[in-house]
C-alpha cells in the first residue's frame, strides 16, 4: 500500500504526505471512503495520523491503542510514535524536524487550526486532494444513504429556535455569518441525522447561517425526505460540494464565525478574503447541555440497554464453561442490543477483551486476535447502542469463574473511584478536570493509573464522544475542560491495565444535576449489575459498599418490572448487599 502511495507522492511532488483519521468534517468515524489512514497503515484504531516520505513512515496514535498498534503495524515499515510518552516527539515536531521539501495534505482533512499550526512553523504546504484517488484503486464511493428528519419529540427543541440560538450568539460575537462543519453540529440544528458513517446516525452536509438566512448543503438524492422540513424552517437546500465557492461571497465588509478546531483548512483558505473570522464554537454547549425531551429518551434508553446488558452478563457467566470466543461475546450482546424497541445501531464498536487482551485499552477482536474466553478470570467488554432519541455507553468486566487475588484488588480499586465520582457534589464553576482525581485517587494511593481519561461527553442520538465535557486532568488536544453544568450526560470510567495479564473498566453514564446551595452532582443514567464475584469485599471500604448497595439497589428497581421471573431472581442475586 505505501509503495502505492509514494510513487503518487512522487508523481505529485510531495516530499512528505500527512494523513489523519479525519474526513472534511472532522469525525471521529470516518466513512468508508475517508477511511485513508487505516488503508494505508493497517492500524485499525479510531485515533490515529500517519505521515509518510519517500523512505520513513511513522504512525503517531494515544494511549488507548499503544499495544494495539504495536500489533498492527509489525512488519508494515511504519514506525509507532506513542503519543505524551516522554522523549516521543509530537507528529507536528517530527514533521518540522524531518521535511526536506513540500508536506503535501488534502487540505480538507486537517483543520484550521492544525493548518495555521503547521504555516507558522515556516513548513510548506500543499493541498493534494486528489493523490489518495491516484493511490487508491478501488476507493469506496461516499455513501448515497438518505437523510431523514427528527421529530421535536426528541429533540425539544425546533429548528427555527435552534437558528434563533445561533443567530443570538452571531449577534454578540459581531458575525453576520456562521459556517458549521461537524456532521454531529449539523445534525443537532436541523434535527435530521443519516446513515453516512457507521455509529453515529448523521448525514454529509454542511451548514451555513445568516441573519437573515440558512443553507444545508447536501447531495440532492441524500436531501430529498428533508426538503419539506428544511423549507418550513427556512433553510435553503444547495449542493454539497456547493459551499466551496459559495463562501467566496464573503468579503472585507463580511465576519464570519467559526471553530477553527472544527473548521477544515480548505475552507478556512477560502475564507481568507472576508473582513474577520471569529474563532467560536457556536454549538457544542448548546449540544452539550440536554433538555427535557432528551434526557427523557436518553433516560429510558439506558433503562432498555440495561436490560440488554445483563442479560448478557448472565449469558457470559452461565456459558464460560461451554466455551465462547471475544468475537461471539461481541455478536451476543450486539444480538441482545438489537432485541429492543428503538435500538437502530451500535454507538461504536465493541471492546471484548478477554485476560490479556483485557488490557488493550481499545482492543478490537477479529479473525487473527480471537480467542476463547476461559471459565477462570476476567472479560472486559466496553459497548453501547444508538436508540431512538438516546446513546448509550457502558463497560462491565466479568468475573468467568475464580480470579486472582490481584486482580480481584484490581477490579476493588477501580469500583471504589467509578462509584466515588459519580456520588460526588461540587460547587457550579468545576470542570472535569476539578474532579478526575476523585476517580484516580483508590489507584494513586497504591502508585497505579491508567494512560486515558476517566470520562467524555455523550451525545443524544449522536455521537458516543461529545464535549466540550468530560474528566481529564491532562490538557490535551481534547481538554474536555468546560464547566459541567445541568444536563450534560459524562461517561465515569476509571480502569487499571496489567500488560499480558488483565484489564479492568467500570463504565457508567451519568447525568449532571442539580444538589441546591450552588452544588451540583450526578446521577447515574446507567443501570446494570456491577459483578460482585470479582470485588474483593476486605479492601472495599465502607463508602464504597454503601455506595454500590445503594446503586445496585437501584438498579433492580429500574430493570426488574422488564424482565421475566427468573430474570428477576438472577437479577436479586447480582444485586444483593454486601
Amino acid at each position: 500500500m505505501l509503495k502505492l502511495l509514494r510513487s503518487a507522492m512522487a508523481a505529485a511532488g510531495a516530499d512528505m504526505f500527512l494523513i489523519p483519521t479525519a474526513d472534511p468534517h472532522g469525525s471521529e468515524y470516518p466513512g468508508e471512503h475517508y477511511k485513508v489512514r487505516r488503508y494505508f497503515s493497517g492500524f485499525t484504531g479510531s485515533a490515529g495520523t500517519l505521515a509518510v516520505t519517500a523512505d520513513e513512515a511513522g504512525l503517531w496514535t494515544d494511549g488507548r491503542y499503544f499495544l494495539q498498534a504495536e500489533r498492527e503495524l509489525k512488519g508494515t515499515g511504519i514506525d509507532l510514535y506513542k503519543t505524551g510518552q516522554p522523549g516521543v516527539p509530537a507528529i507536528f515536531d517530527w514533521i518540522q524536524d524531518n521535511l526536506k521539501g513540500t508536506l503535501g495534505v488534502d487540505f480538507r482533512t486537517i483543520t484550521a487550526a492544525e493548518g495555521n499550526d503547521l504555516a507558522e512553523r515556516g513548513i510548506r504546504l500543499a493541498d493534494y486532494p486528489d493523490l489518495i484517488d491516484s493511490a487508491w484503486k478501488d476507493r469506496p464511493e461516499l455513501s448515497p444513504a438518505p437523510a431523514y428528519s427528527l421529530s421535536i419529540e426528541y429533540t425539544g427543541r425546533s429548528t427555527v429556535d435552534k437558528l434563533a440560538a445561533v443567530r443570538e450568539q452571531m449577534k454578540q460575537k459581531g458575525a453576520n455569518a456562521c459556517v458549521l462543519t461537524a456532521l454531529d453540529d449539523l445534525a443537532w440544528l436541523f434535527n435530521i441525522r443519516g446513515e453516512d458513517v457507521k455509529y453515529l446516525p448523521v448525514a454529509l452536509c454542511y451548514g451555513i447561517v445568516e441573519m437573515d438566512h440558512a443553507y444545508l448543503f447536501m447531495d440532492e438524492k441524500k436531501a430529498a425526505p428533508i426538503m419539506d422540513a428544511m423549507k418550513a424552517a427556512g433553510v435553503e437546500l444547495l449542493p454539497y460540494n456547493g459551499i466551496y465557492s459559495f463562501i467566496g461571497k464573503y468579503g472585507r465588509e463580511d465576519a464570519v464565525m467559526a471553530s477553527l478546531g472544527k473548521l477544515n483548512y480548505r475552507l478556512y483558505l477560502d475564507l481568507k478574503g472576508c473582513g474577520s473570522i471569529i474563532d467560536y464554537d457556536a454549538i457544542s454547549l448548546m449540544k452539550a447541555i440536554k433538555n427535557e425531551a432528551e434526557l427523557k429518551y436518553s433516560r429510558l434508553s439506558h433503562i432498555k440497554d440495561g436490560v440488554a446488558v445483563s442479560r448478557f452478563i448472565r449469558w457470559a457467566k452461565e456459558n464460560a464453561a461451554n466455551g465462547f470466543t471475544e468475537m461471539q461475546a461481541g455478536d451476543k450482546i450486539r444480538e441482545l442490543r438489537y432485541q429492543q424497541e428503538g435500538c437502530i445501531d451500535e454507538s461504536f464498536s465493541t471492546i471484548c477483551g478477554y485476560g490479556p487482551h483485557g488490557a488493550i485499552i481499545h482492543y478490537s477482536a477479529n479473525e487473527d486476535t480471537d480467542i476463547a474466553v476461559e471459565p477462570h478470570g476476567l472479560l472486559l467488554v466496553d459497548s453501547g447502542g444508538q436508540y431512538s432519541g438516546g446513546t448509550t455507553d457502558i463497560t462491565r468486566t466479568i468475573a468467568m469463574g475464580p480470579v486472582k487475588a490481584e486482580q480481584k484488588l484490581g477490579f476493588t480499586l477501580v469500583l471504589e473511584g467509578m462509584l466515588a465520582l459519580m456520588d460526588a457534589k461540587f460547587p457550579k464553576g468545576c470542570a472535569g478536570y476539578h474532579l478526575d482525581a476523585i476517580a484516580r485517587m483508590p489507584l494513586w494511593e497504591r502508585g497505579m493509573d491508567y494512560n486515558h481519561g476517566t470520562g467524555h461527553g455523550v451525545g443524544c442520538m449522536l455521537s458516543v464522544h461529545e464535549g466540550p465535557n468530560g474528566f481529564r486532568w491532562q490538557k490535551t488536544a481534547r481538554s474536555d475542560r468546560a464547566e459541567l453544568c445541568p444536563g450534560m450526560i459524562t461517561s465515569d470510567e476509571p480502569g487499571i491495565y496489567v500488560e499480558n495479564e488483565y484489564g479492568v473498566r467500570i463504565e457508567n453514564l451519568v447525568e449532571c444535576v442539580e444538589e441546591g446551595n450552588g452544588f451540583l452532582g450526578f446521577r447515574s443514567l446507567t443501570f446494570a449489575p456491577i459483578d460482585l464475584d470479582a470485588v474483593d469485599v476486605n479492601v472495599l471500604t465502607e463508602k464504597g459498599k454503601e455506595r454500590l448497595n445503594r446503586y445496585h439497589k437501584e438498579v433492580y428497581e429500574k430493570l426488574s418490572p422488564l424482565m421475566t421471573e427468573d430474570e428477576r431472581e438472577w437479577l436479586k442475586t447480582q444485586t444483593r448487599e454486601i
